[in-house]
């Protein structure tokens, strides 16, 4: 009667523990490559995890985690509250980790509810992070650095769009949340779970709590912050084999560009003639304009690429401006093609001599009657990229004669700004942002003008390399808050190194060429530089209400905000920061409420 007792129970215990384990239809996960982690740590005790199978914790969105280093996590937590406004995309992060090798994990949302209304569980997305190979440092960033002495490191950022995953024993493996707030979101607190499940394992739940304010951002595409990333349609091509300007070509880059329309981006990067940057990057850039001279000296301009380029993005939502790289190329080259040969000839031209003075006055007006044509002459700059003074007042002389209708956009680090107080869209390097006098920028921001700043891989903060801290993404927007600058430029958001899914370097810093990855997949660059774009303009808006409002405690709120936005003018790491700007945040969203 015992033995049958024992058996009972014993039986009954079985069904119980299966019971925890998470029912799954059997699937094949496409787990992806990554390279071996340089940095392992022989000293982490795996063995401290062993036989607890897959383990997991919300952790800081500031946090990068090793991937082969057990995670320092003395208390555990499956709890996490995230603060937005409504139409806004806010993050938040798990990690997971394991001694043993894990199979099909998935992660799956609940609705989130409150006491009056329900948000879908399609407001939120889980996407593993996947590890890059990257230097472990700046080391000396634009200089002739000899690569392979640069310490390596696996840097958590590629978002990658797996339904499941395969773990690895012995790693970590983050999973980036991403939860948009619809515009018509009831405001209040929603509860919801997050599941993470896989095979043989308990099914594990998450709580996150989403406290939607009484406060809305306006669309993307109506975001005042000027956003402005080089696009290299080249390199979509290439990265997917596909032939430069086919049909196939512009369906791939529908959605990788939509990533950056998302983002707000306000520009076009367009080309006029032969590769404007001399191919500084892996990918040469294709011409979007043929240029065709025929027997009898005459000139045709042939637009059908250039066209098409620019309908495709303005579909997307990018309208703000069209860039056009560049009278001024490095290099000083252009080319041409010669109707009768087909052949393409390669000429030097330098500006101010006679020959380039000549090959644009054939060009330009021919290029403004067709941007008038297609209604965007007003949107139209031609732009530069770091030239000289010289090299400027040549080109100034004759667009001026040529076509005074076109505008003039510059990255400038030669502090130009003074010298050419007109150009419609002025952009300074960060490590000279200083140097741009306050009432300077808000003249030219009462003018219409636009002053921003950019970075490259001459400044190591701030900037968005893939080793740097992922809140050095997010400090874009408070910066030129702090600094009173209308946005930033960056180079580039896809000039792709030769396999960017696996390996960031070039001769350039890791991840300076690009912020995202092909297929559209974002990053966690990506989505901290969205973040503090988000936060700028609301920033705005609450300067505006306060103001508005104008009682002692709102000039109190509006004083402790901007004490808290000054902190953050800065071009040089300080040991604090990380936590300034997290102050300053919590102090925004006080202010919002």
């Amino acid at each position: 009667m015992l033995t049958m007792r024992k058996t009972f129970y014993l039986l009954l215990l079985g069904l119980v523990g299966l019971s925890c384990v998470q029912k799954q239809s059997i699937k094949t996960c496409s787990n992806f490559t990554e390279l071996d982690d340089p940095m392992q740590d022989i000293s982490s005790n795996w063995d401290e995890v062993a036989n607890k199978g897959l383990m997991a914790s919300f952790i800081s969105i500031d946090e990068k985690p090793q991937k082969s280093i057990l995670p320092a996590i003395e208390n555990r937590s499956n709890q996490e509250k995230i603060v937005g406004w409504k139409g806004e995309t806010l993050s938040s992060q798990i990690l997971l980790w394991s001694n043993e090798a894990i199979s099909q994990i998935e992660l799956s949302f609940s609705d989130f509810k409150s006491e009056r209304a329900t948000l879908p569980s399609s407001i939120a997305e889980a996407r593993f992070v996947r590890y890059i190979l990257t230097e472990a440092e700046y080391a000396d960033g634009c200089s002739n650095r000899p690569i392979d002495e640069i310490p390596l490191a696996l840097a958590p950022d590629m978002l990658d769009n797996l339904d499941c995953f395969d773990m690895d024993g012995k790693t970590v493996r983050p999973v980036w949340l991403s939860i948009y707030v619809p515009h018509d979101a009831t405001p209040g607190l929603y509860d919801g779970e997050v599941y993470i499940q896989a095979k043989d394992q308990k099914k594990q739940t998450f709580n996150l709590t989403i406290e939607v304010l009484n406060q809305e951002l306006p669309q993307p595409s109506e975001w005042s912050f000027h956003l402005d990333q080089w696009q290299h349609p080249a390199a979509v091509a290439r990265v997917h084999n596909l032939e430069v300007w086919s049909d196939a070509h512009f369906q791939k880059m529908e959605a990788q560009f939509k990533l950056l329309a998302d983002a707000g981006q306000k520009v076009i990067t367009a080309t006029l003639n032969k590769d404007p940057w001399n191919h500084q990057c892996y990918d040469e850039y294709k011409d979007m304009i043929i240029w065709t001279k025929h027997e009898d000296n005459s000139w045709t301009f042939d637009y059908t690429v250039f066209d098409r380029w620019v309908q495709l993005m303005m579909d997307l939502g990018i309208n703000g401006m069209i860039n056009c790289y560049s009278m001024i190329p490095w290099g000083d080259d252009l080319h041409y093609r010669v109707a009768e040969t087909d052949e393409l000839v390669t000429v030097e031209v330098k500006p101010g001599s006679e020959e380039f003075n000549k090959m644009w006055s054939l060009f330009l007006p021919d290029f403004v009657e067709h941007l008038r044509t297609k209604g965007w002459l007003a949107i139209t700059n031609i732009s530069m990229d770091e030239r000289s003074p010289e090299a400027m007042e040549a080109m100034l002389n004759v667009l001026q004669e040529y076509a005074p209708e076109l505008g003039i956009s510059l990255a400038d680090n030669h502090q130009s700004y003074k010298r050419y107080p007109f150009i419609k869209d002025l952009c300074v390097a960060v490590q000279h942002s200083d140097e741009v006098e306050d009432q300077d920028k808000a003249s030219r921001r009462e003018k219409g003008l636009i002053t921003t700043i950019y970075s490259c891989c001459g400044n190591d903060f701030p900037n968005q390399f893939t080793y740097s801290p992922s809140a050095e993404s997010a400090f874009f927007g408070w910066y030129a808050e702090a600094a009173h600058f209308d946005g930033c430029l960056r180079w580039a958001y896809n000039s792709w190194v030769e396999n960017p899914l696996v390996d960031a370097r070039s001769h350039f810093p890791s991840g300076d060429s690009f912020i995202v990855y092909p297929d559209a997949r974002s990053s966690i660059r990506n989505e901290r530089l969205i973040e503090g774009i988000q936060d700028y303009e609301k920033i705005q808006i609450v300067k505006r209400q306060l103001i508005e409002e104008g009682s002692a405690d709102a000039m109190n709120k509006l004083d402790r905000l901007n004490k808290a936005i000054k902190k953050l003018r800065i071009t040089e790491r300080n040991e604090s920061w990380i936590s300034d700007m997290n102050t300053a945040k919590a102090i925004l969203i006080e202010c919002a409420r």
